[in-house]
């Protein structure tokens, strides 16, 4: 099966959307192994056929058809042993996601697979699970509808890229919700509006005290109201966005570590090293080193 060509841009080991694309689909089949990578984007794949395995923070994973992988932007990850691994993948922008898709944080499904799924239980930014034959095939539908709009023109065909890109995610997000989840429950306004202001001033010296007084209940309602819908308290949350934050700005800016700890909230160095070591795996600096967009260019010696 030929390849298809993403509208992605790979310098060293850091994969980003080439500007101006909204969300792709397409094939990509691996063979032997595909190095250790991460990306700037939400990633969604689902196994169609061959063999192989996926290493990512979250461990080794064997894989067979019908696996779904889900990964944050900043996640990194690998395939190994690969023996015509052949994944359909959709990608997306972050930017998306907090924008035109910002209402699915709402919904108990759709909120599960792209913004606390991933992060509850230690997994990570990684959420694994399986599509039965009906969703199988339903997701399938939908990611060459959103294949076959890879050539339209963004801007007369955006409706349709997130119409496409919604009814896959809403596919995948009932087949991967926890067993129990309502269908219709709603997510208490004060964990929505808790996630929202945490987000929108991470650098600020937040607490379960000045949060729940920002909103106005006691604390621990506050946790367990959060608990309820997110699978995590407050502060857990918090330090899940702030180390996604972080690793963004490693990949695409030059500021300090130091600096960039402080901007995500975290002003004591060390506790920032021990924080983004305990996500990723990586200590920041190493981070940064192994996956940077920029080339590193030699020093040309002087005189």
């Amino acid at each position: 099966m030929k390849e298809d060509v993403f509208p992605v841009e790979q310098v060293r080991t850091l994969l980003h959307i080439i500007d101006g694309t909204l969300a792709f689909a397409g094939h990509y089949v691996h063979e032997d192994a595909h190095p250790i990578h991460t990306h700037s984007f939400v990633e969604i794949a689902v196994v169609m056929g061959g063999e192989g395995a996926q290493r990512s923070l979250a461990g080794r994973k064997q894989l067979a058809v019908g696996d779904v992988l889900m990964l944050r932007p900043g996640v990194w990850h690998g395939y190994e042993d690969c023996r015509g691994l052949d994944l359909y993948n959709c990608g997306f922008s972050i930017e998306l996601l907090r924008r035109e898709l910002a209402w699915t944080r709402e919904d108990p499904q759709l909120g599960h697979l792209l913004w606390t799924g991933p992060y509850a239980e230690q997994r990570r930014g990684v959420l694994t699970g399986h599509l039965g034959k009906p969703a199988y095939d339903e997701c399938l539908e939908h990611l060459e509808g959103l294949h076959d709009l890879r050539n339209a023109d963004v801007a007369t065909h955006r409706g349709d890229l997130i119409g496409r890109l919604t009814l896959f995610l809403s596919c995948v997000a009932r087949a991967l919700a926890p067993a129990g989840t309502p269908e219709t429950a709603e997510i208490h306004p004060a964990v929505l509006e808790g996630m929202r202001i945490m987000e929108e001033r991470p650098a600020y010296h937040w607490t379960l005290t000045a949060l729940a007084a920002e909103l106005h209940l006691a604390p621990g309602y506050l946790v367990r109201l959060f608990k309820a819908a997110t699978g995590l308290p407050p502060m857990a949350y918090l330090s899940r966005h702030r180390v996604e934050l972080a690793a963004n700005r490693l990949l695409h800016t030059d500021q300090p570590i130091n600096r960039i700890g402080e901007s995500v909230g975290w002003p004591d160095q060390n506790y920032f090293a021990r924080r983004f070591k305990s996500h990723y795996g990586l200590s920041a600096s190493t981070y940064r080193a192994r996956f940077t967009r920029r080339l590193r260019l030699p020093k040309v010696p002087e005189g």
